[in-house]
């Protein structure tokens, strides 16, 4: 359900192909600038922290990303997902983290694994409260407004 995207399989992304053994959506993943956003912060991160970012896929369809949003803090990382807008609502996010969760129990350097959503976006806490994490604080964030803070075990 995920599988590590590489910076060859972002620039594939951001020029309209799909990544080796991968196919697109029929819609936009994300806006190119996402897309260059996503691809930077992963090489920033991929050279002391790797895997960094995956695609969420069905079949071999690209249904979603999921990424660390900022390098690890000792043990814990910070991870942040998203969706194709016509992919939406059909559990892809859920399987994501689940996967992504999956890996991180594997991960010996993993320990706590936090997110964050906005306080008005109840897709994304279920997907994080099916998920087994539990809200441990909010604050404000300067571009999103209120967001809850989430963490989940990982070992």
């Amino acid at each position: 359900m995920i599988r590590e995207a590489t910076d060859a399989d972002f620039a594939a992304v951001i020029a309209g192909r799909a990544p080796e053994g991968l196919e697109l959506p029929d819609g936009p993943i994300e806006s190119s600038e996402v897309l260059g956003m996503l691809r930077e912060l992963a090489q920033g991160i991929r050279t002391d922290f790797a895997p960094s970012s995956w695609f969420i896929i069905d079949g071999a369809e690209i249904v979603g990303l999921c990424s660390l949003v900022k390098p690890p803090a000792g043990s814990a990382i910070d991870i942040g997902y998203g969706i194709v807008a016509s992919r939406r609502a059909r559990g892809f996010a859920s399987a994501g983290v689940t996967a992504l969760l999956a890996w991180a129990r594997q991960d010996e350097r993993v320990a706590v694994v936090r997110a964050e959503c906005a306080v008005d976006n109840p897709a994304s806490r279920k997907v994080l409260e099916r998920n087994g994490f539990a809200q441990v604080g909010q604050r404000i964030d300067p571009e999103d407004g209120p967001v809850i803070c989430w963490e989940a075990a990982a070992s």
